[in-house]
């Protein structure tokens, strides 16, 4: 399950800690991508009334054909399920059957690779909010295979934001802040109270360290500004970590070396190894805000046509010695930034290393470094020993606006939009 990051604020603001939305249920689930059509790195939002779509790719490791079936449930902004029956969310039927499949071909792990383009014709949701999606089998919803966010947005305001760096000198060298201004459109004077409005900040896409601001810093006739430094603060953390995967033939950028079992279909693929980043300079380069590409330079169907192999992680901490008191994780979107024993490293004592080894598929990759304490009351889970955290990092994030009038048993997703953390460039 995603792991929760426990922030200390003020009573305004709300850590969202739902019960783990995004899970998958299944262990020979594999490689499990939602985003906007052609693109892998566009995040799943889709715009009531517009005709856009939704991509979603999944590999079934057992490798024969299955059932698979999914549907939509409308939750709120902290998403708990919406107390609405799917007929006043949804059009067409309830249920749909993923019918694109294809076996894999040309490479050694046999798997059975799904996809579908969604919503489809003459289905979907009809009114803004956040959507689960749930993939189970049988047309059975007790089944349940693994389940992903999607938001739809109804937009009825405007939205302004900004990333500055903070005031305070405990954070002005490692944190960024956001200043958001909400203004309603084609709406009368003071159409939406403060009571209605929750605003819901992402940092690259990761709903796990999400703030709720439940009140506005300045409220002014159909201006609503969020500005608190105290509720609007993120760690910045550094650059992702990358390598290239793309090819098993030959090696990408930062792969050390591959093996390629000749008595079995085992491939392992081993990672540079990595040091500390925290206190050294810091370097801007280009990556993927922790997302990965699922993309192959040895066959033309890099969904169908690529290879899985075990990649060998491997971080030196200073002196080679071991964190005290703290676990450490190897983290990104492919893990689904879960905090669990897949993906928590070993200590080596005799290399002085912390490895781990993880069942990916061929494709372009950002991953990142975390430790969490094993004791004491503050168990947030950081980049700080590992990573490091500089102020300038490019980083993306995603303000949400919800709206839920007194009586409404829903919150409504009214606004949203996007901005980058680019100080320098």
């Amino acid at each position: 399950m995603p792991f929760l990051f426990l922030f200390s604020l003020l009573l305004s603001v709300l850590s969202i800690q739902a019960q783990s939305p995004e899970k998958v249920y299944r262990s020979y689930i594999r490689s499990v991508k939602l985003y906007r059509a052609a693109d892998q790195t566009a995040s799943p939002v889709l715009y009531l009334g517009q005709p856009d779509q939704l991509e979603l790719h999944f590999d079934d490791m057992e490798g024969n054909l299955k059932p698979y079936y999914y549907t939509l449930q409308l939750c709120n902004a902290d998403w708990t399920a919406a107390q609405l029956p799917a007929f006043d969310y949804l059009k067409g039927f309830l249920t749909q059957r993923i019918q694109n499949y294809r076996v894999s071909s040309g490479v050694q792990t046999r798997y059975m690779h799904y996809q579908v383009l969604l919503p489809e014709r003459n289905s979907g949701p009809t009114r803004g909010g956040n959507y689960l999606l749930k993939v189970f089998l049988n047309d059975d919803t007790s089944q349940l295979v693994f389940t992903r966010r999607i938001v739809v947005v109804n937009k009825r305001v405007s939205i302004a934001a900004q990333v500055l760096q903070p005031f305070s000198s405990n954070f002005f060298l490692t944190h960024q802040r956001l200043s958001i201004g909400v203004t309603p459109q084609q709406m009368p004077q003071n159409a939406f109270s403060p009571q209605e409005i929750k605003v819901v900040i992402l940092q690259n896409d990761q709903w796990h360290t999400a703030r709720t601001l439940t009140r506005p810093t300045i409220f002014r006739g159909n201006y609503y500004e969020y500005s608190d430094e105290e509720q609007t603060l993120f760690a910045a953390g550094q650059e992702w970590r990358w390598f290239d995967l793309r090819s098993i033939r030959l090696r990408g950028d930062r792969i050390q070396r591959i093996v390629d079992s000749d008595t079995s279909s085992r491939t392992d693929v081993f990672v540079q190894t990595d040091s500390e980043r925290s206190g050294q300079l810091y370097l801007y380069y280009r990556d993927l805000n922790g997302k990965y590409l699922i993309e192959n330079l040895d066959n033309p169907q890099p969904h169908t046509q690529g290879e899985y192999g075990w990649v060998h992680f491997s971080l030196r901490p200073a002196g080679g010695r071991r964190y005290s008191d703290n676990d450490v994780f190897v983290t990104g979107e492919w893990s689904g930034f879960e905090l669990s024993d897949a993906y928590k490293m070993d200590f080596d004592d005799s290399q002085g290393l912390y490895t781990k080894a993880v069942f990916l598929k061929q494709g372009f990759y950002n991953y990142g470094y975390l430790t969490k304490r094993l004791s004491g009351v503050d168990k947030t889970p950081s980049f700080e020993y590992t990573e490091g955290n500089f102020w300038a990092t490019e980083n993306e994030y995603s303000v949400f606006v919800y709206f839920r009038p007194f009586g409404a048993r829903a919150d409504e997703l009214i606004g949203y939009t996007r901005v980058r953390s680019g100080f320098q460039r």
